[in-house]
C-alpha cells in the first residue's frame, strides 16, 4: 500500500474564496492540535487581503497561535516549483450558494462546508457567538482529523476518514448563513 506522503508531516491546504476567516481557523487549529504531524496552510481563489479580526479574535480567545496567519492566494500552491500538498480541503458552505473554489493537482480532495461567521447577522456579540459556533465545529472535526493514523493511510483511505469526520461533525439546523 503506497500512503499518501512519503514524508511527514502531511501537507494541508484549506481553501475558500476570501481566505479570511473560515480556512484560517482550520488552518491554525489544525496546526495546534496536528503538531508535528502536518503542515498546514490556507489560501483563497479571491484572498480578502486581511485576516478577519474576530477570526485572531477567536483564536486567541482558545489559546491557538495567530504568528504569520494572513490572507493569501492560491496561485502561491498552483506555481511550478510551489510546495506539493497530500491534502486540499474545500471549506465554502454550498447550502449557502457559496462559489467553491476549484484546484487542481495531484493530491485528496475533500470538502468541510462551513458556515461563514463574518456573514452573521446581528451586533458584535452575534457575530462572535457565530465566530464561536464555526470554530468549535472546526475543531471537532480537526482533531478527529489529528487523531486518524494519516501517516499510514492511503489516498482513498484519507479521502474517506476526511469525508466520514465532516458527516460525523455536520453543520447543525439553523447555521446556514
Amino acid at each position: 500500500m503506497n500512503t499518501v506522503a512519503t514524508h511527514h508531516p502531511l501537507r494541508v491546504l484549506f481553501l475558500c474564496t476570501g481566505n479570511s476567516a473560515r480556512s484560517i481557523l482550520c488552518e491554525a487549529t489544525l496546526r495546534h492540535w496536528g503538531a508535528g504531524r502536518f503542515e498546514v496552510y490556507s489560501a483563497g481563489s479571491r484572498p480578502a487581503g486581511r485576516v478577519h479580526p474576530d477570526a485572531l479574535a477567536q483564536l486567541q480567545r482558545t489559546g491557538i497561535a495567530t504568528d504569520g496567519l494572513a490572507s493569501k492566494s492560491w496561485d502561491r500552491f498552483a506555481a511550478e516549483g510551489a510546495t506539493p500538498v497530500d491534502l486540499v480541503i474545500t471549506v465554502c458552505h454550498s447550502a449557502a450558494q457559496e462559489p467553491c473554489p476549484v484546484f487542481f493537482g495531484n493530491f485528496v480532495r475533500a470538502h468541510w462546508g462551513l458556515p461563514d461567521p463574518s456573514h452573521a447577522p446581528g451586533d458584535a456579540a452575534d457575530v462572535a457567538r457565530a465566530f464561536a459556533d464555526t470554530h468549535a465545529l472546526i475543531t471537532a472535526r480537526v482533531r478527529a482529523l489529528a487523531a486518524a493514523p494519516v501517516e499510514t493511510m492511503d489516498a482513498e483511505a484519507l479521502r474517506a476518514a476526511v469525508d466520514a469526520i465532516a458527516e460525523q461533525y455536520p453543520i447543525p439546523a439553523g447555521a446556514a448563513r
